[in-house]
């Protein structure tokens, strides 16, 4: 299945860029998609520290040699790959995250890929510039762990779904996720799993405050487990029927329902079945203005120690604009 036609590589200086590069370049030849490499230049760099002396290099002299450097470089990266794909290159200057996220919006790239930052500071692997596009791209971003692997084995993509109030836009973004999590495992021979982690509403409470019994509470909890199952699977079926019964049956997914918060279940899964890429949702569902991604989303992705695809539902409209 063809899902990316326009594709955006942004380039990170500090992460080993080989497997990355080779990786968006596959995907750009077998979705007969266009590539373009952003390589964006902080502003301070080009006038930190710098005196130009009277009658020497001009502000705007210097600026289109450092630029020209920057191009050279990205020249000399992707001239294994010209024979394979024309790659558009373009050099620009600002903060990394939103100068990315106003080429989507410009030229209406359908996927940004990017190196993870992995600061050494910290065991998070994602840093600041991944979180803001996290957070604030539009179109589905996604942070290879470099060194990339040319095919994934392990495929995990996490869904979510409340079973009191059904939205369009929930419903919308686990087809999203499902959808493209099918698609790149076939595409890699690799095996599927899904996941979704669910909670018994008011357990706790009812736990603490006492006034039902043991057997009362347990069979309240193995309730909440059926319809969770049966929406679960429900999900499944959908599936069959997005992609086809053939490829439903070669994939022949795993999945793993669990109990508990999904801060908590979805990243030790991820680590236990060794996966090579988590997609997932980043938007909280309550939809509320200016809350970008969930404090769940967030949690999960302090943990994980992979690849992630991320994918905002159907209307998101990002902070970001041009005059910012």
């Amino acid at each position: 299945m063809k899902r990316f036609k326009n594709i955006l590589y942004v380039n990170e200086p500090t992460a080993e860029q080989e497997s990355t590069i080779a990786r968006a370049v596959l995907l750009a030849v077998n979705n007969q998609a266009d590539l373009t490499i952003v390589d964006v230049i902080p502003t301070h760099a080009l006038t930190e520290g710098i005196d130009l002396p009277p009658g020497g290099l001009t502000s705007s002299d210097l600026r289109a040699a450092v630029e020209s450097d920057h191009r050279k470089a990205m020249e000399s990266m992707v001239q294994p790959y010209s024979e394979h794909l024309e790659i558009r290159l373009e050099v620009l200057v600002g903060k990394t995250y939103l100068e990315a996220i106003r080429a989507v919006l410009k030229n209406g790239h359908d996927l940004l890929i990017k190196p993870a930052e992995n600061p050494t500071w910290t065991n998070r692997l994602f840093g600041s510039d991944d979180l803001h596009l996290l957070r604030k791209c539009p179109c589905p971003v996604w942070l290879m762990k470099p060194p990339e692997k040319s095919k994934y084995s392990i495929i995990l993509a996490a869904v979510d779904f409340d079973l009191f109030v059904s939205l369009p836009s929930e419903q919308a973004l686990n087809r999203e996720i499902l959808e493209l999590a099918a698609s790149l495992t076939l595409s890699d021979f690799a095996s599927l799993h899904i996941v979704h982690a669910w909670e018994a509403l008011a357990e706790k409470t009812m736990l603490s405050r006492g006034g039902i019994s043991p057997e009362g509470l347990t069979n309240y909890g193995e309730r909440e487990h059926e319809r969770h199952k049966n929406e679960f699977y429900r999900l499944a079926e959908e599936l069959r029927g997005w992609i086809g019964k053939d490829a439903y049956g070669y994939l022949s997914p795993g999945f793993h329902l669990l109990k508990g918060p999904a801060k908590k279940e979805i990243a030790p899964l991820a680590a236990e079945l060794r996966a090579d890429l988590v997609v997932m949702g980043t938007v909280a569902r309550t939809g509320i203005s200016g809350l970008i991604i969930g404090n769940t989303a967030e949690a999960i992705l302090d943990q994980l120690t992979c690849s992630v695809l991320a994918i905002k539902p159907p209307g998101f409209k990002t902070p970001v604009n041009f005059d910012e």
